[in-house]
């Protein structure tokens, strides 16, 4: 994409912004800095220690041995997963031990039916970067293949929780399951743990104004076009993450020049027009989205096209972060390109409005390295 300042006349322009909420949480020592004197070091605030993320049971990482981990997929990281974060931070505090993730890729549901849809509200890199901004000092990430499947609740708990990462505590929510056929009940672990020497902290249903938190729910809000409903349940706008890539170029020729994403074939995002926030680098930009497939030109190839007001410059091939904050309208056919340019500038007017509204609007995310 190569972009300049849109058409639309009469608008305020707006400064760039910085995207403070998606700064990496890890800070790097200046290689020239001055030497201190201990006495004064001592002094001083330490900067926070990077996100940990160890992969697989055989895992030659030791750095979240003797953790308190909260287990679950995360799908989303939405509200009632920070709830069970929480507990687990807060039993890590008790214990003065460092508070971990413990999750699984694939999504248990990609093993079990791998030629059913699945609609993800994160893939790994987008769940391990919410994590890392929650306070956990890192994640394990067990691969869900046959062999973990086929272990039992009994084994799950001898072989990964204790023999290999020797855990202090665990927390999960109420209707967590695991091991063979789902047989390790809440209780089943909480039993265990107070025989074998673990804290286990069970969290209740998680609810908003009467409604379960949970990804089923968030997906179906989605997938209606409901993203303030969806963004509630989250607590964060929703947000997708993606390579520019090149496109036909038809948006420059009407004024909207667009930098283009793929989306995983599975998103079940509702076809249509939203007021997006993007982070560009250390950089937050406004601006108004396409999800779909163009109906207008008969494409027929689904693409999520953004327009960033108030930007010039190239992303082709950038890494971009959309995040999703209102939704305009439904995908349509116009009688003449000048009709839909009309409409693509009152689109503009709207999204603009609609940000204006929630000007710090954006996902906290963390640095991790996959």
């Amino acid at each position: 994409m190569t972009a300049t300042a849109g058409p639309v006349v009469g608008l305020l322009e707006q400064a760039r912004q910085p995207c403070n909420d998606r700064r990496d949480l890890v800070i790097q020592a200046s290689d020239d800095a001055s030497p201190v004197a201990p006495a004064v070091m001592n002094n001083q605030p330490q900067p926070p220690k990077p996100f940990v993320v160890v992969r697989g049971e055989a895992s030659a990482e030791h750095a979240l041995d003797g953790a308190v981990v909260a287990i679950g997929n995360f799908d989303g990281v939405h509200r009632g997963h920070r709830a069970v974060i929480a507990a687990a931070l807060a039993r890590a505090k008790a214990l003065s031990r460092p508070a971990a993730a413990l999750t699984f890729e694939p999504h248990p549901r990609r093993f079990f039916r791998p030629d059913g849809p699945l609609f993800r509200l994160t893939d790994e890199r987008a769940k391990l970067r919410l994590l890392a901004a929650t306070g956990l000092s890192g994640a394990i990430v067990l691969r869900f293949d046959a062999a973990l499947a086929s272990l039992s609740a009994h084994d799950f708990i001898a072989r990964v929780l204790l023999a290999r990462f020797i855990v202090a505590g665990v927390a999960i929510g109420f209707d967590f399951h695991f091991g063979l056929n789902r047989a390790g009940s809440p209780d089943y672990l909480a039993a265990q743990g107070a025989k074998l020497g673990f804290a286990v902290d069970i969290v209740p249903r998680f609810e908003d104004a009467g409604r379960p938190v949970r990804s089923g729910p968030i997906r179906a809000a989605l997938a209606a076009g409901r993203i303030a409903e969806a963004n509630t349940l989250l607590g964060y706008p929703w947000f997708v993450s993606g390579n520019v890539i090149h496109g036909d170029k038809r948006g420059r020729e009407l004024g909207y020049p667009t930098a283009n994403m793929r989306l995983d074939p599975d998103c079940g995002l509702k076809h249509g027009i939203y007021a997006v926030r993007v982070g560009v680098g250390e950089r937050c930009y406004d601006g108004v989205a396409s999800f779909g497939r163009r109906p207008m030109f008969d494409q027929g190839t689904v693409l999520l096209e953004v327009f960033l007001f108030d930007f010039a410059g190239d992303l082709y091939g950038e890494m971009i972060d959309v995040a999703f904050l209102e939704w305009i309208r439904p995908e349509r056919t116009f009688a003449t390109v000048e009709d839909l340019v009309r409409r693509m500038n009152e689109d503009a007017q709207l999204a603009r409005a609609a940000l204006a509204a929630a000007p710090d609007a954006f996902p906290r995310l963390g640095q991790v390295s996959l």
